[in-house]
């Protein structure tokens, strides 16, 4: 499968049947609602511009509507009746918009000129939307059906009810989709069920090595009564990571707080959420995570230059530094700062700095009050590695250290790692593993309460730690 390719033709077929419904509306506009407005095809010179600005910006608009609202999340996994109820409610969203802000200040005869006018740009953008993602999404469908598409799946449990699920969704009339890659066992067993239909692929300690292996997308609970004692430790090795967990409805009870009930073709599966904040507000998170960075990129741009140069200047080494970290899902990225350190700062081994530590530079304290050492981390949150607000990123090193004593850190993989942080922001750096931990507390509150409202309460506060100049 090519996510990025079948996600390039929603895009694509979304723009062209933006482009092609404004076109439409125009001629409508000009032929029905106002023609007593034109002489023939001597059309005033603002609505010529209007029609053609429109033609790359209203379809631009409709893209990023989409991109809030979620709608290129998980593209291979799509309803033609929920994509139905989503293109309408969004259309109608959307083209209440484009009225007040491009036809309200309109020339009109009458004011049902208004009314038909919305009415028509609606039918229009919908008709022509629905109807080119509906060839899409059935195509796809169909491949699905057909076993042309398929999603790695990992059975976890090997016993009657893992049997029974795994030929229940085998023999699907109309498959879902899931590739069966094998089964984990959760107790070492000579006569496991399943072993005669999939392959055993290990036991839970395998786990994070089988879901990088065998590339896993879906995963599928399967766990006897007696086995429910391990769903938490399970459940913490996998939700960090970009999967579908699925769980039997026997588990509703232990996850109902976290789960909704759904069926796939006759087999009842209950889809467990590892989402913490509602997709539209995730993808309005990154959409302004990017438009802030840019902007942040050209508004420091002489700052940066000038602090650059005083950098070279005033010891050897380079401006930037990089440095390895953990991001989300466990992934590996670098981290790139302004150097506020002395060139081979960390020779013979790791180490945190301290307040008074005798390897930072003299602006490299300025630079570690402001924070302005930050700001070539704005590149890593454009190309995706980070974001904003978020908890702050640790390297390997000392993340081992501190699942030792609190392994509920692993919980913050769920996101990507931050500029800043409400723990940046209420503790700042810290200097030992027991101040990791300390800040730890507030990064959990953040995992708890995450939402746009209290991103920007932490980016405030941000700011004026920043300006005050007392960032630790």
């Amino acid at each position: 499968m090519n996510k990025s390719w079948q996600t390039a033709k929603y895009l694509f077929f979304d723009f062209f049947a933006a482009a092609l419904a404004w076109a439409a509306f125009f001629i409508y506009r000009k032929e029905i609602i106002e023609p007593q407005h034109f002489n023939g095809w001597d059309v005033p010179f603002e609505f010529t511009t209007q029609f053609f600005l429109g033609l790359i910006i209203i379809p631009l608009f409709w893209i990023t509507f989409y991109y809030i609202v979620g709608f290129y999340n998980n593209i291979y996994r799509r309803s033609r009746l929920l994509e139905l109820g989503q293109t309408f409610s969004t259309s109608v969203v959307g083209v209440i918009i484009i009225f007040f802000a491009f036809l309200l200040d309109d020339w009109i005869g009458s004011y049902k000129n208004y009314y038909h006018s919305v009415a028509t740009l609606f039918a229009l953008h919908f008709s022509l939307t629905y109807f080119f993602r509906l060839i899409l999404t059935t195509q796809t469908i169909h491949k699905i059906h057909k076993r042309k598409i398929g999603f790695n799946t990992l059975i976890i449990g090997s016993n009657e009810k893992a049997l029974k699920v795994y030929n229940e969704m085998s023999n699907q009339v109309r498959p879902a989709g899931n590739k069966f890659v094998g089964f984990i066992e959760l107790d070492k067993q000579s006569d496991s069920v399943l072993s005669n239909q999939l392959p055993m692929l290990g036991q839970v300690n395998d786990i994070i090595d089988i879901l990088d292996k065998e590339n896993i997308e879906e995963v599928i609970l399967a766990l006897e009564t007696k086995e429910h004692d391990k769903l938490s430790q399970i459940l913490t090795i996998i939700e960090n990571r970009q999967i579908t967990i699925w769980g039997i409805p026997d588990l509703y009870d232990l996850l109902s707080s976290m789960t909704k009930t759904n069926t796939i073709f006759g087999s009842p599966l209950i889809k467990i959420s590892n989402g913490l904040m509602p997709g539209w507000q995730e993808n309005m998170k990154r959409l302004i995570d990017v438009v802030f960075s840019l902007l942040a990129l050209i508004l420091f741009f002489p700052v940066f230059i000038i602090l650059a140069v005083i950098i070279k200047t005033s010891s050897k080494g380079p401006v930037l530094y990089k440095q390895e970290r953990i991001g989300r899902y466990g992934k590996p990225f670098n981290i790139y700062k302004l150097r506020s350190m002395v060139v081979d700062a960390e020779k013979d081994s790791p180490a945190l700095s301290s307040e008074n530590d005798a390897r930072i530079t003299p602006i490299g304290r300025f630079l570690r009050k402001t924070h302005l050492d930050e700001i070539p981390q704005f590149f890593n949150v454009i190309m995706g590695s980070m974001s904003l607000v978020g908890p702050r990123p640790e390297r390997e090193f000392y993340i081992n250290q501190i699942i030792k004593r609190a392994p509920h850190y692993t919980h913050l993989h769920k996101l990507r790692p931050g500029i800043t942080s409400w723990g940046q922001v209420k503790y700042g750096y810290a200097s030992n593993v027991d101040e990791m931990l300390e800040r730890l507390t507030y990064d959990m509150m953040y995992l708890k309460n995450i939402s746009l409202y209290i991103d920007f309460k932490i980016l405030i506060y941000t700011i004026m730690v920043s300006v005050k100049g007392n960032g630790k």
